[in-house]
């Protein structure tokens, strides 16, 4: 029943932690984001554990920095974890335009079936009072707006945002900008450090093409349940 849409996050603090879960799912996911609990704890030998396991990834690494230092060090992890055009890697949208230009232009200069190169808008914990308190005027809506574009202008292949503002990103990108949500939770299960939330079904409905789900699979009783639940509310609304 397996649906490359449904990305689940391994936050977990050690590599039989990642493993287990892994396990656990079995063929029923196969795309696994790698963030910075893991990688920072485990290294790279998880990305490697998943490759050799058929595992699609997703380097969840926020890179922000000069563009040069940036364009460099998603060259060195592509060829490091020879990761390919079934993965995604992710920079911060606000690291500016020619930062993310010069990324996707030379991660396709040099390598050949480059993973998908996506940037972070807003945060999803993240909320409007936080975001005035940050400095700016305008709504989060606005400048996700904003960001998405400018990802899109510099060449990436799309953005992570909050579902809730899927909806416009799309009509802002068109139908080929992938849209990667975290934030998703099920009816009934907890926010925890969550603001800006939907459901699995509400998410793809509003235009979401993949989304990361972790606490509401990983912490429950029979996290191979959850994520089949998870997949049939992601499959009810097509």
């Amino acid at each position: 029943m397996s649906d490359d849409r449904l990305i689940v996050a391994l936050d977990v603090p050690t590599f039989d932690d990642a493993k287990k879960l892994v396990k656990n799912l079995g063929d029923d996911v196969n795309f696994y984001k790698v963030g910075m609990e893991v990688f920072y704890s485990v290294g790279g030998q998880i990305i490697e554990w998943l490759k050799a396991e058929n595992k699609k990834v997703f380097l969840d690494l926020k890179l922000c920095d000069i563009p040069n230092t940036v364009s460099e060090g998603l060259i060195s992890l592509v060829k490091k974890f020879k990761l390919t055009s079934d993965d995604f890697l992710n920079v911060h949208a606000n690291g500016g335009f020619k930062m993310m230009k010069i990324s996707a232009d030379r991660l396709r200069e040099e390598i050949d079936n480059a993973p998908k190169l996506i940037a972070v808008t807003i945060l999803t914990s993240i909320d409007q009072a936080e975001w005035k308190e940050l400095g700016h005027a305008s709504t989060i809506k606005e400048d996700v707006i904003r960001l998405a574009k400018l990802t899109q202008n510099a060449g990436l292949d799309g953005v992570v945002a909050s579902p809730r503002e899927a909806e416009i990103i799309r009509d802002a990108c068109g139908k080929d900008f992938l849209i990667v949500t975290p934030g998703i939770r099920p009816a009934g299960s907890a926010v925890n450090d969550q603001s800006r939330i939907a459901t699995p079904a509400e998410a793809i409905k509003h235009g979401a093409t993949h989304l990361v789900i972790g606490r509401p699979i990983r912490a429950a009783e029979n996290p191979k349940s959850a994520a089949v639940e998870i997949l049939k509310e992601m499959n009810s609304i097509e």
